[in-house]
């Protein structure tokens, strides 16, 4: 696997799909690390380089990586690929963590994992080459979940309410919304009854990990959402009134209400309210890459 920041080969080895079992029964051999020693050893790092203490960070933050990769795998490509490309983003956000920013490394690091991965994924899948629009991915990577969130299982088109509703929630066309989901379903899942060997024994099933959430992630989890609660709170600022409450009337209250129900309110017309929408969502997009850009918390080319 590439390493890119300096931190010891103390990694165990990930050959491929016939070595996963022996990898996670390895890596969970790491210890969890306290706040205290997170703080320390991260500390010893930035201040002096000490790789060791970047090997100790990496270590104990893999079985992360693998719980991550693990929500990637219905993709179609081997989780081991998967795991490879998250532990190259962990370690990239080991390298550039600042302990004395206040969050943990999980917490930080996660964007790192997940940003290394869904890139593997974009350059892997030849179905979606056109899709390098920030739109693009962020349709690829949600069209599933929304899918499941409103029952729509089918492998055949979307139904009309299904596809404008997705389309809204994720600020794309309908059309891009059908034709993603077309590439997708002639993408295909990898069941998870796929043998994983040649000779037939052994399941991808079998080794799915605990459904419990790790300590790390848990605690990772609580503080994201508290980061994006934050830095949705403080991107709100940059709209005006009128943008802040069509924006939360539409898109952060948990029953929106329609454009013709606002129109009303402002004296507008449908498609008036609906620009206003997709103006301001543009908007609390950049000022949230923006304010997380100044905060360090999103992965850099640098």
């Amino acid at each position: 696997m590439a390493n890119g920041s300096n931190v010891p080969a103390t990694i165990p080895a990930l050959g491929g799909e016939a070595s996963l079992n022996r990898y996670l029964a390895e890596i969970r051999k790491f210890p969890i690390l306290s706040p205290e020693q997170e703080y320390m050893l991260a500390k010893r790092f930035e201040e002096h380089g000490d790789t060791e203490a970047a090997a100790q960070l990496v270590t104990s933050h893999l079985r992360l990586v693998a719980k991550i990769a693990m929500g990637y795998r219905g993709y179609g490509l081997p989780v081991s690929e998967l795991i490879s490309e998250g532990n190259i983003g962990l370690m990239q956000g080991v390298k550039k963590f600042e302990a004395d920013r206040g969050f943990r490394l999980a917490t930080y690091a996660m964007w790192w994992i997940r940003a290394s991965i869904q890139e593997f994924i974009l350059r892997s899948w030849s179905l979606v080459k056109m899709g390098t629009t920030a739109a693009q991915k962020k349709l690829f990577f949600n069209l599933r979940r929304m899918k499941t969130k409103l029952n729509a299982f089918e492998d055949g088109d979307l139904r009309p309410e299904d596809l404008a509703k997705i389309a809204t929630d994720l600020g794309v066309s309908e059309a891009e919304v059908e034709s993603m989901n077309r590439r997708m379903a002639m993408g295909g899942d990898t069941s998870l009854n796929v043998p994983m060997r040649e000779d037939g024994e052994g399941q991808w099933q079998d080794w799915l990990a605990d459904t419990d959430p790790l300590q790390d992630e848990r605690i990772a989890d609580a503080e994201e959402r508290d980061v994006r609660h934050a830095l949705l709170i403080e991107a709100m600022d940059d709209l005006n009134d009128r943008e802040k409450h069509i924006l939360s009337e539409r898109r952060l209250a948990e029953e929106p209400k329609t454009l013709e129900e606002l129109s009303q309110v402002y004296n507008v017309s449908r498609e008036r309210v609906r620009q206003i929408e997709v103006r301001a969502f543009e908007k609390l997009q950049k000022a949230i890459l923006r304010i997380a850009g100044d905060k360090r918390l999103l992965p850099s080319a640098a």
